[in-house]
């Protein structure tokens, strides 16, 4: 390990300039102007991954491609070669949000900038520096001849910020191969850096959009009013009736499947630093909020919700037209935690609405997009493993945490390939995935390789 850790730490600036140039490619997914780029960045990713040492295949799908990087069979101890060998998978992304707003970025988006120890581009947190950790990691291994105690094998996929449509039937069709012991994510955060942490739980979601229709078309105020139902009325009574004023959700048997958290996780969780004025500060509220009996963490990550995310009725011009609209239209989440059913929850919240709705006027409700929850034990053996990585690389005790949100591609990868997720993420809570100047922090990336190299050690002594 001497040798591996050595090596990762004479070739920091290498590997800066390696990502840098990762991050100049524009791996838009969303962006149809942006295929040729996604294209070329996977491309340079298998070319990158065949310098490392990595045997890699690149294959094509309906949409973006998917590269897979392979460990060669000489990389594994000899002592290890007469015995089962562990093997353990690492995801990763390759696409990249879109920029915009770009008025608001300090620099170009894919000109990567570094500013004391952030590295500042779109995709530098989100994923491609997260991934391209665990690739230097292997690459210590392989460039100093030490003998690794497991096979790894990198999927990188070209659409997860698009929904990652073309990953399972992927993972389907190589599911023997691709059989793993354990499958190693990092594309979430960490509070700090003297505060890394394994997460060990995300929230579900399923989606809704409601709309409620009262006449053929927006009527006058004067006229009419009083003698029809207002549907914007309707709409905001209905949406009233779910959630009481403390917070707690009303609909009937929502909370039925929800596992109290156990006194070790509640332990864990107050361990991790909220300071809730700094917190009230960051958001710009007054006032936290949330279900009596529950700290703002556990609130934030292992409560289930039912939020509002987006209102539309009626005239919204400048000035003033005294209607009564025709329409009225929600977008609604909720969060799900471990053992809620999403196609459960879907029904109870279809089932309430339709009872609360008056016959005054009609109700569509239009399913959208669910994932289900995820959680690991945080004391098994592999969760244990991974927090031996991290005091190692990090050199402070971790903490356990859960994500309040939701990543579909985590129980997916582990129903398809049988095998416990784990999530080490390494970005920061002021990192901007997603937002104008994303940023990874270098001292991150370079405890990111750490934690890598002795992931695969620990892991392998717990399988």
């Amino acid at each position: 390990m001497h040798t591996v850790i050595d090596y990762l730490r004479r070739n920091q600036a290498r590997f800066v300039a390696e990502l840098c140039e990762y991050l100049r490619l524009p791996s838009v997914s969303a962006q149809a102007q942006h295929r040729k780029e996604v294209a070329r960045c996977a491309d340079w990713l298998a070319a990158h991954c065949r310098l490392v040492g990595l045997e890699t295949r690149i294959y094509p799908t309906n949409g973006h491609p998917i590269v897979v990087a392979k460990t060669p069979r000489s990389a594994v101890g000899p002592g290890k070669k007469s015995k089962r060998i562990p093997h353990y998978v690492v995801y990763g992304h390759y696409d990249v949000q879109p920029p915009e707003p770009l008025d608001l970025w300090n620099s170009p988006p894919f000109e990567p900038r570094i500013r004391g120890k952030r590295l500042y581009a779109r995709g530098a947190a989100d994923n491609k520096g997260q991934h391209f950790a665990h690739l230097k990691a292997v690459e210590a291994y392989l460039k100093t001849g030490t003998p690794l105690p497991c096979n790894i094998t990198f999927v990188i996929e070209g659409e997860e910020e698009v929904g990652s449509a073309n990953l399972e039937p992927f993972l389907r069709k190589h599911k023997a191969e691709l059989q793993a012991d354990t499958i190693v994510i990092s594309d979430t955060g960490i509070p700090g850096l003297r505060y890394p942490a394994l997460t060990y739980g995300l929230r579900g979601i399923i989606s809704f959009e409601i709309t409620i229709r009262g006449p053929k078309t927006d009527l006058h105020s004067g006229i009419y009013g009083g003698a029809v139902d207002n549907p914007a009325h309707v709409l905001c009574a209905l949406l009233a009736k779910a959630r009481a004023a403390d917070g707690r959700i009303a609909i009937p048997g929502f909370y039925d499947d929800v596992v109290p958290l156990t006194d070790y996780e509640r332990r864990q969780l107050a361990r991790l630093p909220l300071d809730e004025s700094d917190f009230k500060r960051l958001l710009g509220v007054r006032r936290l909020f949330g279900e009596p009996g529950y700290s703002t963490e556990e609130r934030r990550s292992t409560r289930p919700t039912f939020e509002i995310n987006g209102l539309t009725s009626g005239y919204q011009g400048e000035g003033s037209k005294t209607i009564i609209p025709a329409w009225a239209r929600a977008k609604v989440t909720c969060r799900l935690v471990p053992n809620q059913r999403p196609a459960r929850i879907r029904h109870l919240v279809c089932n309430f609405l339709r009872r609360a709705c008056p016959p005054t006027v009609r109700l569509e409700i239009k399913a959208g997009a669910g994932a289900e929850p995820y959680m690991i034990s945080p004391e098994s053996p592999r969760a244990q493993a991974a927090l031996r990585a991290l005091e190692a690389a990090f050199g402070c005790r971790p903490l356990l945490m859960r994500e309040g949100g939701s990543i579909p591609i985590v129980p997916q990868m582990s129903r398809l390939l049988g095998a416990e997720v784990i999530l080490l993420g390494l970005a920061l809570p002021d990192a901007n995935a997603h937002g104008p100047n994303e940023n990874f922090n270098l001292d991150c990336f370079a405890k990111g390789q750490l934690l890598s190299a002795h992931l695969w050690q620990e892991l392998s002594r717990s399988n």
